[in-house]
């Protein structure tokens, strides 16, 4: 009889500590107010079973808003579990000053990017996931979310994998970086959003696209300032840059000729290598399937990849 009870036992605490480690892993971080924002707080969420992490995505709210309940949106989790990401959701505030419309915070040469990777070094060690200190980044964010992505890839570009600038309206940064313009990423703007904002994104594309960037500009023409279908492409851009730029654990570069170029006008593409040799009036795709992805936005149409 005792011996059975122990191995009941045993098995009772064998299965608990599986449990245990198929479990996700969810935790909090705050840290200090800096230069240029008030709180700078952050979630991480890993997928059960991460014995390794590739990259982090980025989640970013509009303008002082609240996002760490993004960690725990199950179509992103579900993304990240996938592809052995950690999603790591953030929370940032100006302090009080009197243009409110104007985010200090995602000027983040000033502080706030410092805060971003301070967090993630805090997280790589209580996870006891080190690489995440060092992990490349996808950035995701909407509004002043999409304004910090393109102001952390003009900071940091070595650590970006992709980004998206999605419908914003405030930056700090005119012509990117050679290194920056190499980071793959998106620019969209709604049809039916403010004109300022419009006009401002589509100014810093057309200037870094004439610069050789391997961006595109993706307009939804009936969306005003909300997320729209921009989630989903951005999703495939992730997932294909991820595949296309990240090898044996590290970052690579990625090659224009190896792209597509979409016509703006026409909203067509076609393979890089055969595309005329001209910048203005075109974006850049990485892949087929991110340019299918693109035109059927630009074209409401469904998508079909």
């Amino acid at each position: 009889m005792l011996a059975l009870i122990t191995v009941a036992v045993l098995f009772v605490s064998a299965s608990s500590s599986a449990l245990a480690q198929s479990a996700a892993t969810t935790l909090d971080e705050t840290v200090p107010p800096g230069k240029n924002y008030d709180q700078a707080q952050f979630r991480l969420w890993l997928p059960a079973d991460a014995m390794s992490i590739r990259a982090a995505i980025i989640l970013l709210p509009g303008s002082n808003g609240d996002g760490r309940s993004m960690a725990e949106d199950a179509g992103w989790q579900a993304f990240a579990a996938k592809h052995r990401l950690a999603l790591v959701a953030c929370r940032f505030t100006d302090k009080p000053h009197e243009q409110n419309f104007i985010e200090e915070y995602v000027n983040v040469s000033q502080g706030s990017g410092q805060a971003l990777l301070t967090a993630l070094e805090n997280f790589a060690a209580r996870s006891k996931h080190a690489e995440l200190a060092s992990a490349p980044l996808l950035l995701w964010g909407m509004s002043a979310g999409g304004q910090f992505n393109y102001e952390f890839t003009a900071w940091k570009p070595e650590r970006v994998l992709a980004f998206v600038v999605n419908k914003g309206g405030i930056y700090y940064t005119a012509l990117a970086s050679r290194g920056a313009r190499d980071v793959p990423g998106i620019l969209f703007i709604g049809g039916k959003d403010l004109e300022s904002r419009i006009h401002t994104i589509t100014g810093l594309f057309d200037l870094n696209r004439r610069a050789g960037a391997l961006w595109a500009l993706a307009e939804e023409p009936a969306a005003a300032h909300v997320v729209g279908r921009s989630i989903d492409v951005a999703k495939v851009l992730f997932e294909d840059v991820l595949a296309a730029r990240f090898d044996s654990g590290k970052m690579k570069p990625i090659e224009a000729k190896n792209g597509f170029v979409a016509d703006l006008k026409a909203k067509t593409f076609a393979p890089a290598a055969t595309a005329p040799a001209r910048t203005e009036g075109t974006a850049w795709l990485p892949t087929e399937r991110v340019a299918r992805a693109w035109q059927a936005m630009v074209t409401e149409k469904p998508f079909e990849f």
